[in-house]
């Protein structure tokens, strides 16, 4: 063994490695066959949706292989990694309204939006969340037996409905909270994972609300009552007395 090739091994160099062994050294091949066919028979899709590429960005062939080994790190360090994803993706560049090529973020974005990947958008999901607030005692069997829009419904609102409950959420936090949701299950099913089928829960009567024995801040600032929409069964005077009995625990009231 060479001093030369003893050195190579050590500092793990590529180039100097596939020099001795008569080859060229290409830092863009530790990626798998398969990926490259995926992300070549996608940017022959993305070449016709935005033909400004061949003069701009993919002028030369050479530019084009940068830009392949760019994107195939970007869908490597974000998950993205099924047809379905990329599907989404071009799903997405088929309605953009620009003849210039999208940076692989850009399409790494499209591939994770809610409205590609689960064909549902926020305003969805609130105006899902109403419906069943004020539809649900019109079915009988509980949230498993309601007429959800998309099963990824059951999920993102009984998830909400339950955090409102248990934790006193305003309108603008309930909002936010469908939202956190929204983005998790399209996290989820953009990393190839199914949506389950609504679980079947034992009859319980009792909700359990968990209490910190040491309030934070947001314990002592003043809630005001939710609309009709948020309340859903709880009447007006039911809320207004876990308000009271509750600000009642903090010492705020007589």
């Amino acid at each position: 063994m060479t001093v030369q090739l003893v050195s190579a091994i050590n500092n793990r160099d590529g180039a100097a490695l596939a020099k001795m062994a008569g080859g060229r050294y290409e830092p863009g091949k530790v990626i798998s066959s398969e990926a490259e066919q995926l992300v070549d028979s996608l940017f022959r899709q993305l070449k016709q949706i935005f033909p400004a590429a061949a003069s701009t960005s993919l002028k030369t062939e050479s530019d084009e292989k940068t830009t392949k080994r760019q994107w195939i790190a970007a869908f490597s360090e974000n998950g993205i990694k099924t047809r379905e994803q990329l599907s989404a993706g071009v799903r997405h560049a088929r309605a953009s309204d620009s003849a210039f090529w999208p940076s692989p973020g850009q399409f790494v974005k499209w591939c994770k939006d809610s409205s590609v990947v689960l064909g549902v958008t926020f305003d969805d999901v609130m105006a899902e969340f109403h419906r069943y607030n004020r539809d649900r005692n019109l079915h009988t069997g509980g949230a498993e037996q309601f007429p959800w829009s998309k099963p990824v419904m059951y999920w993102i609102v009984c998830d909400t409905r339950r955090a409102m409950y248990q934790r006193q959420l305003s309108e603008s936090e309930v909002e936010k909270f469908a939202q956190k949701k929204l983005d998790e299950w399209s996290k989820k099913v953009s990393a190839g994972e199914k949506i389950p089928d609504p679980i079947m829960r034992l009859e319980n009567n009792k909700t359990v609300i968990p209490v910190s024995s040491e309030p934070d801040k947001a314990d002592y600032k003043y809630r005001y009552m939710p609309n009709a929409a948020m309340l859903g069964g709880v009447t007006p005077s039911q809320w207004l007395y876990a308000e009271y009995q509750r600000r009642k625990s903090l010492g705020l009231c007589g």
